[in-house]
């Protein structure tokens, strides 16, 4: 929130306290504090009824340093907090003599606090010696404002360019500057300010990242309070946050996800295509086996149904009871749509509707969380009499859970946890946390616990939600989708600008409604939306008052999803590679042009455009004819078509609903696989390595994880270019393969195979 009037002075009803002194720099061991008066200290009766803020450097990982900066210390700690992976880090601290005048210094790898030790208050950031930001004189501050409320808050400069992305899954301006942003979760679509998915976490393309390790509600003013500063505060008596140092992006985000987890790795089912119910059109048995023939008789490759919210009774979520009248035999349904090679997922949500028959089983037990009287909480939105499942309470989470157990002995392989955002804070929870900072972290204990049950019951590997909301650390229980938007282009580009910033803010996965979900979209809609779709880590057809089935909008539709989808499933021996490295360094499958062009000032602020890895541009249209998108340095090549685009530069150019501008990066080698239809097939089976604009003397690896377990390699190639000369020798695996380059393609008889340019 903001605390200032203009420049010189404060908001009305606040008092600020800013360290205004130097009182003394003391090291201990691997810790450095820094106490500073807020008032300047001339003589001993100076240190008289005068605050005194308390700041501490630390480093839990290498490049990555801690500051805590505290008013008053005697604040019992609140729960819960966000669960980090600390390691060890060579700290080094250097004190320099009392009066000398010179700055401390705390370094953690490359990473540099330089903190002053007499006169004004100034803290630099340095990346290996290389000016990042810094607090200066005005940053620090604490805020007394009305009714002994009290705020802490930090100023961080930014440079005279430089831009501020992420804090969650966002979907107004890419760029954030200028910006002021909640961290609150809230279930407002994809319209608004607010968000889903609140993540305190910005990445700056100046070269380091900021995590604000709060999970209660944390207020970002990007530019916005001082137009040159990106401030955040919190309620209470302390703001803890780190700086993260990379020497690019995609390091930065390996930090932070190191630190706050890693996506988990995804079974090879889960990237097929996810055909719905849609939410409140009308289903039963007939309606889905007619939807799922559609799809095969049309050669539609389908590889997930999902039942939605109405696969149980109306009045009665959740209770996980199969609607008597719609499904009168659940069982026998289930395994009549495995026999046809399909996973099931279906719609839950963590709340307890009164009419349930689990309201009052919960309530009984303790399982529901309960307002200050002792009585369960409750209201009559979303669902009549609704109550919470209190996942702080083990007994609660092994009850819900064991619901979820019976489902999948009944056959079903996957959850879409929705919901989560809505939690009231005049509640009392069952360990004692703190309501407001339960807000945004109850959705990380409902996508855990289901995820976790997931992996015991399927196997690691094998676990994957369709999860609505989440907070930092969230990306470890993937995949998650975009939430409601709008059916229109309009709608298409804000989902992607919030999958974007998901992106920059540690999410390896994301998925979106295919047409979007609001309305139904007009058929042009519906053909991009599909295109783009199936350019996405995940691809899910998805509705709420219509149906999203192709051929509902007509025989194009249904080309477009064939020749996308079908791309999809070729694509996965390089999608695979993709997952992996999510998994291992926590680079998102769906790439911000900031990720791969941190260099190219044009680039890094696009949001309307994407690398798929970082050998793929996928530019969707938002218009049934013009596509504009930019090329970055070099010569692109359309794996569609063929054409080439020369970059930097802007394009705007025509397309068909059959296409869109997706290239394949300069220098790099693309590998196909032979099937379609499905994506668990062998990866590196008959696979197709295509080569685009290899430079002469260049040398290329490419590895293909296994389909079934993406920690094995099933195989590796290493691609050469002499002269006119270009050869692929197999160093790993025993399957046929093939070299492709432009319209040339040779298979290989043994180990090796070159391809001569005309």
């Amino acid at each position: 929130m903001k605390f200032s009037n203009g420049y010189w002075l404060v908001k009305d009803g606040y008092d600020i306290l800013r360290p205004r002194d130097i009182d003394d720099v003391a090291a201990t061991g691997d810790t450095l504090c820094v106490y500073a008066p807020t008032a300047r200290i001339t003589k001993r009766g100076d240190t008289l009824n005068c605050p005194l803020i308390t700041t501490t450097f630390t480093a839990p990982r290498p490049n990555i340093i801690g500051v805590r900066i505290e008013h008053h210390q005697g604040v019992r700690p609140r729960e819960p907090h966000f669960e980090l992976n600390r390691g060890d880090v060579d700290v080094v601290v250097e004190v320099p003599e009392r009066g000398s005048g010179a700055p401390a210094t705390f370094t953690s790898g490359g990473l540099t606090a330089r903190i002053a030790t007499d006169g004004a208050w100034n803290v630099e950031f340095l990346g290996d010696g290389e000016h990042l930001t810094s607090s200066m004189e005005r940053s620090v501050g604490v805020a007394l404002g009305p009714e002994g409320s009290r705020y802490v808050y930090e100023q961080l400069t930014m440079g005279p360019a430089e831009n501020i992305f992420g804090l969650g899954e966002r979907f107004g301006t890419f760029v954030k500057n200028g910006q002021v942003v909640d961290i609150w979760n809230e279930d407002g679509g994809t319209q608004s300010e607010q968000a889903y998915k609140n993540v305190p976490f910005y990445i700056s393309d100046a070269g380091y990242g900021v995590f604000v390790d709060h999970p209660d509600k944390v207020s970002f003013e990007v530019g916005s309070e001082v137009v040159s500063r990106t401030q955040m505060s919190v309620a209470g008596n302390h703001l803890q946050y780190y700086v993260i140092y990379g020497k690019d992006p995609k390091e930065i985000l390996a930090h932070y996800t190191a630190l706050t987890g890693r996506p988990a790795r995804l079974p090879a089912w889960s990237y097929g295509t996810w055909l719905s119910t849609s939410f409140t059109t009308e289903y039963d048995e007939q309606t889905v086996t007619h939807f799922i023939d559609g799809m095969f008789e049309r050669d539609l490759p389908l590889s997930v149904f999902h039942f939605d919210c109405f696969w149980m009774r109306g009045f009665h979520w959740s209770d996980f009871v199969w609607h008597p009248q719609t499904f009168p035999d659940p069982q026998g349904m289930i395994d009549r749509i495995k026999a046809k090679g399909l996973k099931i997922c279906v719609w839950i949500n963590p709340y307890i509707a009164q009419r349930s028959h689990l309201f009052a089983e919960g309530m009984e037990h303790g399982y529901l969380v309960t307002d200050p009287r002792g009585d369960v909480w409750q209201w009559d939105l979303w669902q009549a009499g609704m109550a919470l499942v209190d996942f702080t309470n083990p007994d609660a989470t092994a009850w819900y859970l064991s619901k979820l157990q019976a489902l999948l002995d009944m056959g079903v392989d996957s959850f879409k946890t929705d919901f989560g955002e809505r939690i009231p804070t005049e509640v009392v929870w069952h360990d004692g946390s703190d309501p407001q900072r339960m807000h945004n972290y109850y959705t990380h204990l409902f996508n855990g616990a289901v995820f976790e049950l997931l992996e015991r019951a399927r196997g690691k590997g094998e676990a994957v939600l369709f999860a609505r909301s989440a907070t930092a650390g969230g990306q470890q229980y993937p995949v998650h989708w975009g939430g409601d938007c709008e059916s229109t282009f309009v709608a298409m580009a804000e989902s992607l600008r919030g999958g974007l910033s998901l992106a920059l803010s540690g999410y390896g996965f994301w998925s979106h409604d295919i047409g979007g979900f609001e309305g139904t979209p007009d058929p042009a809609v519906f053909k991009r939306w599909t295109a783009f779709g199936f350019l996405s880590s995940h691809s899910r057809f998805h509705g709420s008052d219509s149906y999203r089935v192709p051929w509902v909008f007509d025989d194009e539709a249904v080309e477009v999803t064939r020749k996308f989808a079908n791309l999809k499933m070729t694509l996965m021996p390089y999608l695979g590679r993709l997952a992996e490295e999510a998994a291992t360094h926590g680079t998102p499958v769906m790439r911000p042009m900031l990720l791969e062009f941190p260099e190219d000032r044009s680039a890094r602020s696009i949001g309307t455009q994407y690398l798929l890895g970082d050998s793929l541009l996928v530019a969707p249209v938002f218009d049934p004819k013009v596509a504009e998108f930019y090329v970055p340095e070099g010569t692109w090549t359309s794996i569609l078509n063929g054409r080439t685009y020369e970059g930097p530069r802007w394009y705007r150019e025509d397309f068909g609903f059959d296409e869109l501008p997706l290239l394949a990066r300069p220098g790099t080698i693309i590998p196909f696989g032979a099937q379609t239809g499905y994506p668990d097939y062998d990866w590196d089976e008959d696979v197709t390595l295509r080569a685009y604009e290899l430079a002469d003397g260049a040398e290329v690896t490419v590895t293909i994880p296994c389909h079934d377990d993406t920690e094995q390699i099933a195989a590796r190639y290493v691609i050469t270019r002499q002269g006119d000369t270009v050869t692929a020798t197999r160093t790993q695996g025993s399957r046929p393969f093939a070299l492709a380059v432009g319209g040339l393609t040779v298979a290989a008889t043994g180990e090796s195979v070159s391809l001569t340019l005309s």
